[in-house]
C-alpha cells in the first residue's frame, strides 16, 4: 500500500472536519468557555488522527487483512462445518469482550439504568455477537441468500422489540453499532471474504457478515432487559449528557490510556494469530513475519489514532454541540438550521474518517472488480449519515420517540431488498456497522450528548448510533437500484 497515498486521503477526509470545527469554535462557542485550550488540543488531534489512521490502515492491510481471509479459507478446507462455527463463535465472543467501545458502552449504561450491570451487559452483547457471527458464516458456507438471512433476522429482532421498554430500544440497537470496533470490523470482513473464496460463492462476495453479526447484540440486549423485568427501564436523575462534557485530559495522559485501549483491542486476535498459525493457517515463515508487523503497525497507527480521539476529538465535539443546542432552545428557526446542518455536515465528513469505512471501500472496490467505486460508495455513505445525525438532532431538540424512526426506516430497508441487488444489500448492512466506528461514535455522539443536553428535548445519547447505523441501508441499496438500473439500460443500448 502507498503510504502517502493513505496518508493525503486520511487528510482530505480529516481537514474539512477541522476546518467545520475552528470556524464554529470562533463565532459560536462562548470565550469564557469553562473548556479553556479545547481549541488547540483538537488542532493537535486532528494531526494525531491523520498519521494514526495512515499507520493502522497500513497494519491492517499487511496483518489483520491476511490472517482473516487465511483463517477463513483454512476453517473451510477443514470440511468441518462444526469446526467452523464453533470457532466463529469462540471469536465472536473474545473480540467483543474486548473491545474498547464495549466496555465505555456499559459503564454509559449502567450510569443511566443502575439495575443493568456491565459485566452481564457485556457478556451478553458478546454472546449475541459471537451466535449471529456463526449463523453469518453458515449462510456464507451453505450458500443462503443474504436477503432472507437478514429479513428473518431483523423480522426477529423486530417482534422481539415489540416487548421491550421504549428506553431500551435505543440502547439495544445502539449495542449493534457498538460492536463494530476498528479492529473486529476488518477481521470479520476478512474472514467471510476468506470463507466465500473457498466455497466459490460470488452472489454477494462474502460480504453481509458484519451486518448479520450486528443484529446479535441487539437482540441479545433486548433479551437481556426483558429477563430484568420493567423495573430496569427507570432513569437515574444523574444521567444525561454533562458527564460527557467534562474536559479530556491532556495529549500525553490520553495516550496512556490510547496504548491500553489499542492492546486490548489486538490481544485477542493476536492470541489467536498464535494458535491458529501451527494448527490452521500454515503461513511460510516469510508470511508470518508481515503478518506480525501487519499487527505492530495497526497497534501503534490506532494508539495514535485513539489518542487524538480522547484527547480532544471528543471533548470538541461536546462543547460544539452544547454551545448549537443551546442557541437552539434559547432562539429562533435560523439556530435550530444550524444545529441540523452542522450535525448534518459533520456525520457527512466523519464518516470518511472511520478506519473501518475505509478498509470496506477497498474491499468492496476489489471484490467487484472496480464496479463499485470507493468513491461513489463514500459518497452514499456520507449521505446517510449526514441524515441520521441531523434527525439526530432533531430529536435531541424536539424529543420525538426513537421508534417513529427506527419502524419505517428498518421496514423501508426490508422493502428496498426486493430491488436492490444481493451484493449491495450486503455492503449496505455491513456499512450500518463501519459506520458507527470510533470516530463516529466519540465526536458526533458526543456532539450529539452536548446538544441534547442543552437542547429542548434533552433526550439523552442512546439512538444516536442507532440512527447512524440505519440510514446507510436505505442509501448504499438506493445505490445498488440506481447501478442496476444503468447496468440495464447499457446492456439494452448494446443489443
Amino acid at each position: 500500500m502507498n503510504l502517502w497515498t493513505k496518508f493525503r486521503e486520511t487528510a482530505m477526509s480529516v481537514a474539512p472536519v477541522a476546518a467545520i470545527t475552528v470556524i464554529l469554535g470562533i463565532f459560536v462557542v462562548p470565550e469564557n468557555s469553562a473548556a479553556a485550550g479545547w481549541m488547540w488540543r483538537f488542532l493537535v488531534s486532528s494531526v494525531l488522527l491523520v498519521f494514526g489512521l495512515t499507520l493502522f490502515l497500513a497494519g491492517v492491510d499487511s496483518g489483520v487483512e491476511p490472517m482473516g481471509e487465511r483463517l477463513g479459507a483454512a476453517l473451510t478446507a477443514r470440511r468441518s462445518l462444526s469446526l467452523m462455527l464453533g470457532a466463529a463463535f469462540v471469536i465472536g465472543m473474545v473480540v467483543t469482550a474486548a473491545e474498547p467501545d464495549i466496555q465505555v458502552f456499559g459503564d454509559q449504561v449502567h450510569g443511566v439504568f443502575p439495575s443493568v450491570r456491565k459485566l452481564p451487559l457485556v457478556l451478553s452483547i458478546a454472546i449475541g455477537v459471537g451466535a449471529f457471527l456463526s449463523l453469518g458464516l453458515f449462510r456464507i458456507a451453505a450458500r443462503f441468500s443474504v436477503k432472507a438471512t437478514l429479513l428473518v433476522s431483523y423480522a426477529a429482532l423486530g417482534a422481539l422489540a415489540c416487548f421491550a421498554p421504549e428506553q431500551f430500544v435505543g440502547v439495544a440497537f445502539d449495542s449493534g453499532g457498538a460492536t463494530t470496533g476498528p479492529m473486529t470490523v476488518p477481521f470479520v470482513m476478512a474472514l467471510g471474504l476468506g470463507v466465500a473464496a473457498s466455497r466459490a460463492t460470488d452472489r454477494d462476495g462474502g460480504f453481509g457478515l458484519t451486518g448479520v453479526a450486528s443484529v446479535g447484540p441487539v437482540m441479545a440486549v433486548l433479551a437481556y432487559v426483558l429477563v430484568l423485568g420493567p423495573g430496569a427501564a427507570v432513569e437515574t436523575a444523574a444521567g444525561g449528557a454533562a458527564t460527557h462534557t467534562a474536559a479530556s485530559p491532556d495529549l500525553a495522559a490520553a495516550f496512556g490510556h490510547a496504548l491500553r485501549e489499542a492492546a486490548v483491542s489486538i490481544a485477542p486476535l493476536f492470541a489467536m494469530l498464535c494458535i491458529a498459525q501451527p494448527l490452521l493457517l500454515h503461513a511460510t515463515a516469510r508470511q508470518f513475519v508481515r503478518i506480525v508487523s501487519g499487527f505492530a503497525w495497526a497497534f501503534i497507527g490506532l494508539s495514535i489514532f485513539l489518542d487524538g480521539v480522547n484527547g480532544g476529538f471528543m471533548q470538541a465535539g461536546a462543547i460544539l454541540g452544547s454551545a448549537l443546542g443551546g442557541r437552539a432552545a434559547a432562539g429562533g428557526a435560523a439556530d435550530l438550521a444550524l444545529l441540523l446542518g452542522t450535525g448534518a455536515a459533520f456525520g457527512a465528513i466523519v464518516v470518511c474518517a472511520e478506519p473501518a469505512v475505509w478498509i470496506l471501500g477497498d474491499q468492496v472496490e476489489n471484490v467487484s472488480g472496480g464496479a463499485v467505486p470507493r468513491r461513489s460508495l463514500l459518497l452514499f455513505l456520507s449521505t446517510g449519515t449526514a441524515a441520521a445525525i441531523a434527525i439526530a438532532m432533531a430529536r435531541a431538540a424536539y424529543g420525538f420517540p426513537l421508534a417513529a424512526v427506527l419502524i419505517p426506516g428498518y421496514a423501508l430497508a426490508m422493502l428496498l431488498m426486493a430491488r436492490s441487488p444481493s451484493l449491495f444489500t450486503a455492503i449496505a448492512f455491513d456499512s450500518g456497522g463501519v459506520a458507527s466506528g470510533p470516530l463516529t461514535s466519540t465526536f458526533v455522539l458526543s456532539f450529539a450528548l452536548g446538544a441534547s443536553g442543552a437542547g429542548r428535548g434533552g433526550t439523552g445519547a442512546f439512538g444516536v448510533i442507532a440512527l447512524v447505523a440505519l440510514f446507510p441501508l436505505l442509501a448504499i441499496q438506493a445505490m445498488g437500484i440506481a447501478v442496476e438500473r444503468k447496468r440495464k439500460r447499457a446492456t439494452k443500448q448494446t443489443r
